[in-house]
């Protein structure tokens, strides 16, 4: 096999310019493309330097939107992202940082309910 990495996840949504602004103004992520694609749009986003892009899709109706919950993103900063999260308004899950043996996490929900997990993974775990 010569596979060597994710390349592009895609991620369902209702409305493609709210989740764009989530992803961009909120996560961070960078806008990769937007384009027009037949009767839809390619809403294509990423985190800088990083390999995985998510596409944000309306078109698929077996991925309604929110039924997606299994992003992990890893933090350097998980305390400093945290408190930037909760400036610009996301309500974390659970209380907010929860611990365990392999790390610390945060979880949410985008506009749409697809679930998020962003974590700190303690080195060796």
């Amino acid at each position: 096999m010569a596979i060597t990495h994710v390349r592009l996840l895609s991620l369902p949504v209702r409305d493609q310019d709210r989740a764009r602004a989530f992803y961009v103004d909120v996560l961070g992520f960078e806008v990769v493309r937007d384009n027009p694609m037949g009767p839809d749009r390619w809403v294509e986003v990423g985190l800088p330097g990083g390999q995985t892009s998510i596409t944000l899709v309306t078109w698929f109706p077996t991925m309604p939107p929110g039924s997606s919950k299994g992003l992990v993103l890893e933090s350097d900063d998980l305390d400093a992202d945290v408190a930037e999260l909760e400036r610009r308004g996301v309500a974390l899950a659970d209380g907010g940082i929860q611990e365990a043996p392999w790390g610390r996490f945060v979880t949410f929900d985008d506009p749409d309910g697809n679930g998020i997990v962003v974590q700190a993974t303690r080195s060796g775990a």
